[in-house]
């Protein structure tokens, strides 16, 4: 299988919410970090879309602005692959792609609600013994946190919330870098 990386573009916002409905289900919006996302923008320089050669939607990922009490960090998720692609690498190549372009941009902390076998190989690692607090229900074993910078978590301790300061600003998806690769199927 061939595909691109490409920064989110304007066609693939009204394909991404079927992608979720088709890869989560509909019980995706009562999970935590839904509450956590609601109303706010993703970050633009941080959306990105696995394309194959015709263009059309393969996979997605965003991330979002957070606090941890005043520190800023990022919400990754959701990471979506088309069900039946799944396995295949996509999701593991957008995640590498993803997190490597949040080191680029100065992102020191990202936060992720999932598998540790799928995360922890990024980086991630339990986020409740480094006193991460997120607000509502969650699986603590699924409850993570990377440092994307050497340090980033010396001193950040607390409870994670919404950073609509930084999102008022953000209008959607922009240009940013993109990435090819190809996964023997």
């Amino acid at each position: 299988m061939i595909f691109d990386i490409l920064p989110e573009r304007l066609q693939d916002a009204p394909l991404i919410a079927p992608l979720l409905e088709r890869t989560f289900g509909p019980e995706r919006k009562a999970r935590t970090v839904y509450r956590l996302r609601e109303g706010i923008a993703p970050l633009p320089d941080l959306c990105f879309a696995a394309v194959d050669e015709t263009g059309a939607l393969l996979a997605s990922l965003r991330f979002w602005p957070i606090l941890i009490e005043a520190a800023p960090a990022i919400l990754l998720g959701p990471l979506a692959v088309e069900p039946l692609l799944q396995g295949r690498g996509l999701g593991r190549a957008l995640l590498g792609h993803g997190l490597l372009e949040a080191r680029r941009l100065g992102h020191r902390l990202c936060i992720v609600v999932g598998e540790p076998a799928y995360y922890e190989p990024y980086g991630f690692r339990p986020a409740v013994p480094t006193g991460l607090i997120l607000p509502g229900p969650v699986e603590p074993r699924r409850f993570q946190v990377a440092e994307l910078a050497a340090g980033a978590l010396d001193g950040v301790r607390g409870l994670i919330g919404r950073d609509e300061i930084t999102t008022a600003d953000l209008a959607g998806p922009s240009a940013g870098r993109g990435l090819r690769g190809d996964i023997v199927a």
